[in-house]
């Protein structure tokens, strides 16, 4: 395993992270799935275990997931131990009327904080994230006067926020201009490219970086094909539908996955390895559920030549962006 710098905070983390919304398990907010379907605790333990083996020291998760599990899971194994990094977050609540809500208000912030270290079994988070939180929150500042308070009491060390998905960034922005936080977590991938110009900005101002989501929902991993079929209790049911399946997978078989064969690496492995050539993002947070998703998420990385790097970097200009348009009008 190879360690990065997060930005200035004085924190090494290992260069692939593991990412644990999957073994929250199945869980829904009314009817609609914010999981991966169900998980198997014994299975989602002995990932984690692989993990620490493998010389993962970083760990990635929300209050949100399995609302609450996967937390739970992380107290069970790790617990309070010092050489070990917890990034959690929060903000994403359930609504009175059974609907996800977006909770920033400063006590809401602060007790959601205090359940979470319960959970982990933990007397600190290292990163704690605003999770999508938008501008409206930010400009009205009860949810930074929350993290600046709990920083001040030692219950997280660094704090920053988990950007949303599709939009132009501007909470990123307002981070830059009020010198907020120490770090930010966004989606970057082969597909989704469009968080390119923050790296260099925030890299620049000393922040760390996490990339997330980083196979697409599993549509760089090699694994899913045009018939592929995701249970009501995947999020993916509604999120990766057939004529995004069919785009991309079209896409990825004529410009991407020869280079696999180049590099005598996997689909993930090349998948990672391009997020990895940049040298602004600090850890790669790819989704883990199995001991085997721990083998094929370190084993298989490569060094890209610069010509297939840029080749890669631009294929979302010329051949990513309509498939993107598509994805977020799925949400």
């Amino acid at each position: 395993m190879n360690y990065r710098k997060f930005g200035n905070t004085g924190l090494t983390v290992s260069e692939i992270g593991f990412g644990t919304w999957a073994i929250g398990g199945a869980a829904f907010v009314g009817n609609t799935p914010i999981g991966w379907g169900p998980s198997d605790d014994m299975v989602s333990i002995a990932a984690l275990h692989k993990a620490l083996d493998a010389g993962m020291n970083f760990f990635d998760t929300a209050d949100f997931y399995g609302l609450g599990h996967s937390e739970e899971l992380l107290g069970k194994i790790i617990g309070n131990r010092k050489d070990l990094l917890i990034a959690s977050k929060v903000g994403q609540t359930i609504g009175a009327n059974n609907t996800i809500e977006l909770n920033y208000t400063k006590d809401y912030v602060i007790k959601a904080c205090d359940a979470s270290l319960k959970r982990l079994k933990r007397d600190h988070i290292d990163f704690h994230q605003l999770h999508v939180a938008r501008m409206h929150h930010l400009e009205n500042g009860e949810c930074i006067e929350a993290m600046q308070q709990l920083q001040q009491q030692g219950k997280i060390r660094y704090w920053g926020i988990s950007l949303i998905t599709f939009n132009p960034f501007p909470e990123a922005d307002f981070f830059f201009e009020h010198n907020l936080g120490q770090g930010f977590q966004l989606v970057f991938n082969l597909i989704n490219q469009k968080a390119l110009p923050i790296l260099t900005k925030a890299a620049a101002r000393g922040y760390g970086i996490i990339a997330r989501m980083p196979l697409q929902f599993g549509l760089l991993s090699g694994k899913i094909q045009p018939d592929t079929v995701f249970t009501a209790d995947d999020h993916r049911s509604y999120r990766v539908v057939p004529p995004i399946t069919e785009a991309t997978l079209q896409i990825l078989k004529e410009q991407v996955w020869p280079l696999c064969e180049k590099y005598n690496t996997t689909a993930s492995g090349l998948a990672l390895s391009y997020i990895l050539s940049y040298p602004e993002i600090s850890t790669v947070i790819p989704g883990i559920r199995t001991p085997e998703h721990v083998s094929l998420n370190t084993d298989h990385l490569v060094i890209l030549e610069a010509t297939d790097k840029q080749h890669l970097q631009d294929l979302y200009a010329s051949h990513w962006l309509p498939v993107m348009e598509m994805m977020e009008k799925q949400g």
